[in-house]
C-alpha cells in the first residue's frame, strides 16, 4: 500500500531507483490508502483501504467516481446501489438498484431494475383488492351448502306459478306466486314465502310450466 506523485526527480542513481520502486509500488497497489492521493491524474485508480471502495478519477481530473466495493471478508466484488446499466453507446438501459414502491405501483416505468418481493406484493395489492384473511376450505363450503334448508335463502326450487305468473330470466317473483313443481308437471301448494329469482323463463305459468328459482330473501 503506497502512493506516489509519479514524478521521478533528477537525483542520484540510488535515489532514482528507490523513487521508481515507490512509483511502481503505487501503481501495483492502485495507490491504495485511507485518503486520496495528493497528486491525481485523469482516469487514475485509487483503492480506499478503510472503506474497501475502488475509485477512478474522472477525465477532467476534478472528482472521484465510486467504482466497486471489495468485501475483504468474503473476497467478493459488489457494485454501488443505483448503478446504471448502459449499452455500448452509454445510454442507460437498466438500473442495478431498487426503485420507489410508487414506481412499481404506477406500473409506467420502463427502466429495468432490481425489485424485491415486498415491492411486487405492494404493487399487486395497489391494483387489486386484498384477498380475504381466510378462505373457506372445500369441506367448509360443502358443509354450508348441505346445511341450506328447502325453501330457505340460498336454496333452489323447481317452481311454477298459479294462474298467469310470469318471470323472465333474472327477474324476481314473490314466493306467494310460486308453487314447487315436479318433473312430471305436478305442482304442490306449500305456501312458499320470500323472494325468488328466476333462473329460467316462466310465462303464463300453470300446471306443468315451471322453471328453476333461487331464493334471495
Amino acid at each position: 500500500m503506497s502512493q506516489h506523485d509519479f514524478n521521478i526527480a533528477n537525483q542520484t542513481a540510488s535515489a532514482t531507483r528507490a523513487d521508481l520502486n515507490n512509483a511502481l509500488g503505487a501503481l501495483a497497489s492502485l495507490s491504495s490508502g485511507t485518503t486520496a492521493p495528493a497528486t491525481t491524474f485523469a482516469n487514475m485508480l485509487w483503492y480506499e483501504t478503510d472503506t474497501n471502495w475502488l475509485w477512478v478519477r474522472n477525465e477532467a481530473d476534478s472528482a472521484w467516481i465510486r467504482f466497486a466495493y471489495f468485501n475483504q471478508s468474503t473476497n467478493q466484488l459488489a457494485l454501488e446501489d443505483n448503478t446504471y446499466v448502459v449499452n455500448t453507446s452509454g445510454t442507460q438501459t437498466g438500473l442495478l438498484g431498487d426503485q420507489a414502491t410508487g414506481t412499481w405501483q404506477a406500473g409506467t416505468g420502463t427502466t429495468q431494475s432490481l425489485v424485491s418481493p415486498a415491492n411486487v406484493k405492494a404493487a399487486i395489492l395497489a391494483l387489486t383488492p386484498p384477498p380475504p384473511s381466510s378462505v373457506p376450505t372445500t369441506a367448509q363450503v360443502a358443509a354450508a351448502t348441505a346445511g341450506i334448508g328447502a325453501g330457505t335463502v340460498g336454496s333452489y326450487m323447481a317452481g311454477a306459478g298459479p294462474g298467469n305468473a310470469n318471470a323472465s330470466f333474472g327477474n324476481t317473483i314473490t314466493g306467494s306466486n310460486l308453487n314447487p313443481v315436479s318433473f312430471n308437471g305436478v305442482t304442490q301448494s306449500f305456501g312458499i314465502g320470500g323472494t325468488w329469482r328466476s333462473m329460467g323463463n316462466l310465462s303464463t305459468a300453470s300446471g306443468g310450466n315451471g322453471t328453476l328459482f333461487l331464493r334471495i330473501s
